[in-house]
């Protein structure tokens, strides 16, 4: 065990939605004090999911979908977006739109306060 492992909380996640288990992994990764606790290793913590207690959503929105979106609701323009995530002002303006659509809203601010009504993401 090394140095870290003793002053790091470990975790143990338990998603049925495996991308979602990938997801949260990635985002755990980069928190100081915290780790994934091996398989089969005691956890202090223990993030469970039940399938059916997510509330159905009308709408999916994909993974650079939510990358924008976070962003947007950051205050970025779409050339900070297209720069922060590596792709053309075209394409964050493409994503945009269909977030704008898949949200229903009027515009970006509506969008993230749609977004965040709905658990999509928080402020």
């Amino acid at each position: 065990m090394s140095a870290d492992e003793t002053t790091d909380i470990a975790i143990s996640v338990e998603i049925d939605d495996p991308v979602l288990a990938d997801r949260l992994a990635a985002m755990l990764d980069g928190v100081a004090g915290l780790r994934l606790a091996a398989p089969g290793e005691a956890a202090l913590s223990i993030v469970a999911r039940n399938g059916s207690a997510t509330a159905p959503t009308e709408f999916e929105l994909t993974p650079r979908e939510l990358d924008v979106l976070g962003l947007m609701a950051e205050g970025a323009s779409n050339k900070m977006i297209a720069r922060q995530l590596g792709i053309s002002v075209h394409t964050v303006k493409f994503h945009v739109g269909s977030l704008l659509d898949k949200l229903d809203a009027t515009g970006r601010t509506d969008a993230v306060a749609h977004a965040a009504r709905r658990g999509v993401i928080n402020l």
